[in-house]
This record gives C-alpha cells, structure tokens and sequence, in this order.
C-alpha cells in the first residue's frame, strides 16, 4: 500500500469481524476513502450487482473479507450454501475487480485450507497434499479456489494488467464482532456465550462437545486486521521473493497453539464461571491439531501483539456490550 491516503479502499465484508476490524486499521492510519456496501445494498453472490458496483466505484485497493462462516455444525448442516455461496462471492468479487482495473487485492482465507493430517505447524506448502478434514470440506475447497483464483490473474495477466492479488490464510480467530449464535458459531464464542449463561443461571456443569484433547491456535482479530493490512503493504518484489506464483498465500497465526480443555478452562476464567467442565467425547472432535507455521509471515517482520487471555477479556467484554444493545 502507498501512503496515499486518498485512496479508494473497498472492504468486502466490513460489517463481518474481520473486516471490521480492518476498516478500524486503515481509519486509524489516515485512509478515509473506504468504501463499504452491506448485503442488502450489494449481494455479492450476484454477478451483475457486483460488476455494476465495481463499474461504479473503480477501487484502487480491495480487502475482500466477505464469507459465509461457521463452526462444526454450521458446516455439517449447510454443505451446499458454504460452498455455492463463497465460491460465488470470490469469483464475481475477484473478477469484477479486474475487469474494473483493481491493481491490489488481499484475498482472506483459512487454515481449513490444509490436509486434516497436514504435519504440524502447518506451512503453506501443505497445501493440496492431503484429504481435507470431512466436516468443512466443502467451505475449504471455496477458500482454495479463492486463492487460487488470486493466483491465475496474476499468472495471466500480472505483467500485461499490473495486477497484484494476494492472499492470507488466517488461524482460529476471536474478538470483536463476533457470531454468537447458539448452534452455528466458532468454538471461543460459542463457549463465552455457554459459560456466561451458566454463571447467570448458576448451572453446576458445562458440557462441551468432544473429547477436549484436540488442540486450536487462536489470533486475536485487530491483530488479523494488522496483519493483512502488513502483507498488502508489502513492497511487491520482497512478496514474490517469498512466495512462489502457484503457491502465493501467507499464513497468520499466534504462534502456539492450547488444547480444547485448556481454551475452556481459559474462557471460563475470562467469564467468571467457576462450575464444572466436562466433555462429550460421542460428539465430533473435527481435526486433532491445527497449528499454523506463521515463519514466513515473522521472518517479514509481524509478529501478533495480543495474548489469549487478555484476547478472551476483550471478546467477552464484547459479547456482553451485544446483549445490551
């Protein structure tokens, strides 16, 4: 990114968590020229409404952090909206965006993009070298195309266009603005909002599903806002040396990773909820390990500022400002 602050900036997807978060990064540091469209406005699963939009508008730069995202259940019950839905947005947001001239695109994936047994940490070049994990097969291969997708326009048509489209495979992510829905939310919400209503109702016991044992890395949000806004700032010959043209993505993680039990226990404190935790091992316990190898990312110069507790504080703090809204 150029320290042009007048430049127009279309952030994908503003009102979800990350995307927040990365209008509140690039507001911070003087861009004031963002341009944002909620769903009702904009659909971006619509081809026509997109290209009429890009027509309109001609970003110089694209954040494009729109998805349908959920949990294990989510995954499990809507198979084919994960897909069609996050295929469409990508191809029609991606596209459009060259058609229209967009010569930078950050394209926001997820670690769900490798193999369930991808040797640990997972580098990026685990990538296509194994079966995905069953539960969220289908929003994984959405997100490989994704990237992808980035890939074979710069192939085509980076020389001639000028074009520079990247992507960032994030890790388990938490914090503000959050979904914390009781069945189709990610694991850290769904558990604050499980263990705030125990300690409200003073429920004796907490069951969460599977065995506990599997082990999650988790990045604070505003730290995935920084992020992505560090790797679109990159000068474009120190991101190639990096990264190959059929293998461009960069990890984010935090490093380390904890067991489900441990995340449990952790979220408790941050709640207040002093009852009992136990498992449910007949229910799925989706991937044993998903821990990120970040190296490539650190050894450009990021590293995350937000320890977990002190990440699980500022997320509860924010689901309770959702119930008094």
């Amino acid at each position: 990114m150029n320290k042009d602050l007048n430049q127009k900036i279309y952030v994908a997807g503003h009102r979800g968590m990350v995307g927040s978060s990365i209008v509140r990064n690039l507001a911070a540091k003087g861009f004031h020229n963002i341009v944002t469209r909620t769903h009702a406005e904009l659909d971006l699963t619509n081809q026509a409404q997109v290209a009429t939009f890009f027509e309109q508008e001609k970003p110089d730069q694209v954040y494009l952090a729109a998805a349908k995202v959920g949990g294990i259940h989510a995954n499990n019950t809507f198979p084919a909206e994960f897909i069609y839905q996050n295929l469409m947005v990508e191809a029609n947001v991606i596209h459009q965006a060259f058609e229209a001239g967009v010569k930078k695109l950050l394209f926001l994936g997820s670690s769900c993009i490798y193999p369930k047994l991808a040797p640990q940490p997972m580098a990026e070049d685990a990538l296509l070298t194994g079966t995905l994990e069953p539960t969220n097969e289908p929003y994984a291969i959405a997100k490989i195309a994704g990237i992808k997708l980035c890939e074979s326009y710069n192939r085509q048509y980076g020389q001639s266009h000028g074009i520079d489209y990247r992507s960032v495979m994030p890790t388990n992510l938490y914090g503000p603005g959050d979904n914390y829905h009781p069945e189709n939310s990610h694991v850290i919400p769904a558990l604050i909002r499980r263990f705030h209503e125990a300690k409200a109702e003073n429920a004796p016991e907490v069951v969460i599903w599977g065995t506990g044992a599997p082990r999650r890395e988790f990045l604070y949000v505003d730290d995935m806002a920084a992020a992505s806004v560090f790797v679109m700032d990159l000068d474009k010959v120190i991101y190639d040396e990096h990264t190959e043209p059929m293998q461009s993505h960069i990890n984010v993680g935090f490093g380390s990773d904890v067991t489900i039990a441990e995340l449990a226990s952790a979220v408790a404190k941050a709640t207040g909820y002093q009852g009992k935790i136990s498992f449910d091992p007949s229910k799925p316990d989706g991937s044993p390990r998903k821990w990120m190898d970040s190296s490539k990312l650190n050894g450009l110069g990021w590293d995350p500022q937000v320890e977990l507790p002190v990440g699980l504080q500022s997320a509860y703090q924010a689901y309770l400002a959702t119930l008094r809204l």
